[in-house]
């Protein structure tokens, strides 16, 4: 009886664990091309600009979103990247024509995605947005808002609209 109990506490934690860490995408590729594990960053954490300078009356060279993620990807995964895509040509077209804003979608399990995943510090599946200024600095940034918003296209749109809005002004 006790061994029973202990294998099925153990079960439920193993898929507990699994559902929790499914798309976190707490992995990152090191230098050797192994995937390991990272620890989950808070809400907080992610929230914060990484690197980002401020960029208020500069003017602005080129802006790249890309959307980071791992070959297998969930509903949500999925729908942060089509969003930004979609909202990219909808609202940016002759942008991305002149090649002022550049959208990728970047599978960070690739090699051949390495040295854009390590610049950005991507982790797993993820909206970036990087800013080139014209003096040459280049300042990056995770937005996490946008996982927040997946469940009504037209508000993650018009969300997501005005964040590129403010860059291209250079805010």
């Amino acid at each position: 009886m006790r061994n029973r109990y202990f294998f099925g506490l153990l079960m439920l934690a193993i898929i507990a664990y699994i559902i929790i860490s499914g798309c976190t995408g707490n992995t990152e590729t090191n230098l050797s091309g192994n995937t390991t594990l990272t620890r989950a960053t808070t809400a907080q954490e992610t929230n914060q600009a990484t690197d980002a300078t401020n960029t208020e009356g500069m003017a602005i060279q080129k802006i790249e979103v890309f959307h980071f993620h791992r070959t297998q990807q969930c509903y949500s995964c999925k729908t942060v990247g089509a969003y930004a895509e979609e909202t990219v040509k909808t609202y940016f077209s002759d942008e991305l024509n002149s090649g002022k804003i550049v959208f990728e979608h970047i599978n960070a399990e690739l090699p051949e995605n390495k040295e854009r995943t390590t610049k950005y510090g991507a982790t797993g599946s993820s909206l970036w947005i990087g800013v080139y200024m014209a003096d040459g600095s280049f300042s990056k940034e995770e937005n996490t808002n946008v996982w927040y918003k997946i469940k009504d296209k037209q508000d993650y749109m018009n969300y997501l609209k005005q964040v590129l809005d403010q860059k291209l002004e250079g805010n």
